[in-house]
Order: C-alpha cells, then structure tokens, then sequence
C-alpha cells in the first residue's frame, strides 16, 4: 500500500489514504466569512462552558447532583465542539480540505462516544429533576454520590463501545475511487455513500443503536417531565411551580433541540439523506446546542447567577 496521496486501485476501489471534506460549500464561497463566525461562535461556546464548570467546582452550594451531571454535559460540550469545529475552521481557510485515513477514523469515534454519553446523560439528569420534585425525601438515597458516578461510567463505556464497533466496522469496508466527503466533518451516516458495497443491512444496525441511545433517553426524559408535571400541577404554592417549572423547561429546551436533530440523522435510512440537509442539521448538534447548553442553564438559574456574583465578589 503506498502512501500520501498517492492510491492503489483494484477495479471500482481505491485505497487512498486521505479523505476530502467538502464543507459547506464546495466552491469556495463565502470562507472567510464563515471562518470569522465559526470562530466566533467556538470561542464562546469553549468559554461559556469552562466558566459554568469552573464555577461549579469553586461554590460549594453547587456541589449538588444536579451541578454535578452539569458539570459532565458542559465537559463533554467543551470536547464536542473542539471535535469538529478547529477542523472545519481551518478547511475554510485551506485549499487541501483533506483529512487523513486515521484522523477522520479517531473524529467520527471520538464523535460518536461523546454524542452518545451527551444522549444518556440528558436522559440522567431527567431523572434527577424527576427525583429531586417528585420524590423530594428519597433524594439524598436515590440520587447519591455514588449512583452519580455509576450513571457516568455506563454512560460513557457503553458508549464506547457501540462507537468503537461502528467505527471498526465502518472503516473496514471497501471504499470507491471518490474519497470527497460532502460534510464538514466525518461521521458514519456521511460516510457510507463512499462504500462499494450495499451497506442496507448495516443501516439497519444503525437505527437499532439511535433507537437505544436518542429515543429511549429522549423517550424517558418526556415521562419524567409528565410525572414532574403532574406534581407541579398540584403544589399549593405558586413559587414552587415556577421554581420546578423554570429548572425542568431549561432541560427540556436542551434535550428537544438535542434529540430531535440527531434522530433525524441517525434514524433515518440512506436513501432519505441529503447532504445539505445533513450539514444544517448536524450544525445544531455539533454547534449551536454546545454553543446553547451553558447559557440556557446558567441565564435561566438564579442558583447559578448567585453563584457567579458570590465568586466575582470573593475574587475582586
């Protein structure tokens, strides 16, 4: 096998090691531009969730189950975003475009692990709000530091390991002689177009996998929130409902904008796809909901905002 950009070929397949990603557009337009706001929105999105974790770990009223599971979701955004975004920023500025082999092999699984812990987490912290106003006494019991980290390690390892089976088995296959990806990153659902070979039945493992890891979280997180409902609708005390209120619809924005764009990309079959429709889609999990998830929970939590004066106090 040669190497660089060099390929050996065998009838319709080429073994070609580097990858091209189109991006959004494929003729160059608007680059520059595109550069300048996706920089941008990565700076934000990378502060915004370094201060809600710092800010966590300093103000001890925040060392809460709640805060923690948030800590982790601002954690797994801040290595979401830097996944894909620092590449795709310098391909608006390069004429290459390319991305090797390996490199496009370690984004789509290091994609895949952190999209799927996000999935169950949200899910996680569902549960949380479900305990903490449903069952308010049990809280401490059901929702203890232990069981914590318990969500957190399945999450993570379960993901890991449906994401290194996809990825295996993905960039095992034979590819065809075009090697140009048309997205701005790597993942699976992008990249099966470039297989020779029907990949029908492994779709088919694909749904199974969305259905487990986005529905069924996505699915729990709406009968947790029907229960909470249920509850808040029966509480004497107006305060009351508008606290549970305001912390359960925070989660909720999230969770929506979340599971209701990653569905659409990983449950539908090939022959629905649309490379333009994908990338837009794929721009709300990738950016605008990491870009969103410190903000929606920071700007509509007084806890939070108290916490932020308390530090900025003790500081200055």
């Amino acid at each position: 096998m040669k190497t660089g950009n060099e390929s050996v070929k065998t009838g319709n397949e080429s073994v070609k090691t580097d990858f091209i990603l189109l991006g959004f557009f494929q003729y160059g337009r608007m680059d520059a531009v595109l550069f300048v706001a996706i920089a941008i929105l990565f700076s934000v999105a990378l502060m915004g969730n370094i201060i809600l974790i710092l800010l966590i770990q300093l103000d001890t009223r925040l060392h809460t189950p709640m805060y923690f599971l948030l800590s982790q979701l601002s954690f797994i955004d801040m290595m979401y975003i830097s996944t894909t975004v620092p590449k795709m920023a310098t391909n608006f500025l390069s004429n290459s475009k390319t991305i090797t082999f390996l490199g496009c092999e370690i984004q789509a699984f290091v994609f895949l692990v952190l999209g799927g812990t996000e999935a169950l987490l949200l899910g996680f912290m569902s549960y949380d709000r479900y305990v903490a106003i449903c069952h308010p006494l049990r809280y401490p019991v059901l929702m203890s530091k232990k069981i914590c980290w318990f969500m957190i390690t399945c999450a993570w390892t379960s993901c890991s390991i449906n994401s290194l089976i996809h990825t295996l088995y993905v960039f095992q296959l034979p590819f065809c002689r075009s090697r140009l990806i048309n997205h701005f990153f790597c993942e699976v659902p992008s990249i099966l177009p470039l297989v020779c070979q029907d990949t029908s039945q492994y779709e088919h493992t694909i749904l199974l996998s969305g259905l487990i890891i986005l529905l069924l979280p996505f699915m729990a997180i709406l009968a947790s929130y029907a229960c909470v409902l249920t509850v808040v609708s029966q509480m004497s005390s107006g305060r009351g409902q508008t606290k549970a209120i305001s912390t359960c619809s925070s989660h909720l924005t999230v969770a929506s904008l979340f599971y209701v764009t990653t569905l659409s990309t990983y449950t539908r079959p090939h022959s629905l796809h649309s490379p333009e429709e994908d990338k837009i889609v794929a721009v709300f999990y990738t950016i605008i909901t990491p870009l969103l998830n410190p903000f929606i929970y920071s700007l509509r939590n007084k806890e939070v905002i108290r916490a932020l004066r308390r530090v900025c106090v003790q500081k200055i």
